[in-house]
């Protein structure tokens, strides 16, 4: 049984979905690693019946997790689109430009802050893990490789660093002390300034059924009751909020300091009224949820089971955390699932952690010219089937596991 709410401190008592013992979704395995033991943690969502955030609990610490982390997001054409477009509209609407500050919590490669720099605006990245941060130096964004909260926001501040936009896209689920790292953003955010975070909704993680999105550096699910409930605590009103089609169904919110010139618009209260419609705001939107899993992951090995009786051969695409999640609950080895494939060289010649399926180049799938493509980050369908439609010249198809079952011809 987990303990307190990392949030209201409340104990912790009703669970979301247990999903059993899972190794961290990013700690791939070299070949040279698999005669070492391989830790696995319990990974048990519970929900908090006092202020409904869904957390995990804390086995790693952040150090661990993210110090060498192997997610770069410059590999998603997708996602560098989606940095494009907010870089734009967020510029065009506030009007940011060489006098502004633009500060990203968890930068990652540089992927967003570069297109604020190429419009003149002045940048600057915050980034704990130290060889991702590093290819961010390299491509011209001023970068600093620690984990924020409010000692370094306090620092931040003191050197008159004060942001008039502060970004932080999907970081709020990763921050194991989240009163730290919220208390933080209050702290160098501009006294007009604006926030925007981006995170999964956690509507939709329980509507379409997306258990795989539960991973150990997930350590919060968010709705947006859960979320204007901990940015008021530290002195932060929501003021807009834009529901986004990326990571399967997110939210950007926007933020001020309290008492500020922006007024709530009406997708705050269209989301609120959403969440509590679905009740989120009572246990009773959460209870139905394990039973959903468990179909999903049924159906999944039906589906492999009659694929390997019938002489069929499955591959994957991608090696995202989340695929790392759907496998090792549910049992998915190389029996069933010959090897995946990513782009990222960073994963090429590794092995999934768990699992140990290997993880080769996008070619090995024109190599071996696979029955079946079973697409991991389902994500980024679209993309995927676009940048692979070739497999269909020897009748491969594809297969995307969540919500539900589904064969693409």
């Amino acid at each position: 049984m987990a303990s307190s709410c990392r949030f209201c401190a409340s104990p912790l008592q009703h669970d979301l979905v247990d999903l059993g013992l899972s190794p961290l979704s990013n700690a791939f395995v070299s070949r040279e690693q698999t005669d070492q033991e391989e830790p696995f943690y319990p990974l048990h969502a519970f929900v908090c019946s006092n202020c409904f955030l869904v957390q995990l609990e804390e086995f790693e610490s952040p150090d661990e997790i993210f110090s060498d982390y192997v997610y770069f997001s410059s590999y998603s054409d997708s996602w560098l689109a989606h940095a494009r477009k907010f870089t734009a509209d967020v510029s065009e609407r506030f009007g940011f430009d060489s006098g502004s500050l633009v500060m990203e919590v968890a930068s990652n490669d540089g992927y967003l802050l570069q297109y604020f720099k190429e419009r003149n605006v002045p940048v600057l990245g915050i980034e704990p893990a130290s060889n991702v941060a590093e290819v961010a130096r390299s491509a011209g964004i001023e970068t600093v490789d620690e984990f924020f909260g409010v000692a370094l926001a306090e620092r931040l501040k003191a050197q008159g660093r004060s942001c008039d936009l502060l970004v932080g896209n999907n970081v709020l689920a990763h921050v194991p002390d989240i009163n730290d790292f919220v208390g933080g953003l209050k702290i160098v955010l501009a006294e007009s300034g604006v926030l925007s975070m981006e995170f999964p909704h956690l509507l939709k993680l329980i509507e379409q059924t997306q258990f795989d999105t539960i991973y150990h550096e997930h350590f919060s699910y968010l709705s947006l009751l859960s979320v204007q409930r901990i940015f008021a605590h530290h002195g932060l009103q929501v003021f807009d909020v834009e529901e986004l089609t990326t990571h399967g169904g997110s939210l950007r919110v926007y933020a001020q300091h309290a008492g500020g010139e922006h007024t709530p618009g009406a997708g705050v209260t269209k989301v609120l009224d959403d969440e509590r419609n679905a009740e989120l705001d009572s246990l009773n939107g959460y209870r139905d949820f394990s039973q959903q899993v468990q179909k999903v992951k049924d159906s999944l090995l039906e589906f492999l089971e009659e694929a390997r009786t019938r002489g069929k051969t499955v591959v994957g695409y991608g090696a995202p955390a989340k695929g790392n999640t759907l496998l090792n609950f549910c049992g998915i080895g190389p029996d069933l699932m010959q090897y995946t494939v990513d782009r990222s060289p960073h994963k090429q010649g590794q092995l999934l952690p768990g699992t140990h399926i290997p993880v080769h180049a996008p070619r090995q799938i024109d190599d071996t010219r696979p029955d079946y493509v079973l697409i991991l980050p389902w994500n980024l369908r679209e993309e995927i089937v676009e940048q692979m439609c070739h497999i269909r010249e020897w009748g491969g198809r594809f297969v995307v596991p969540i919500p539900a079952l589904e064969l693409i011809e």
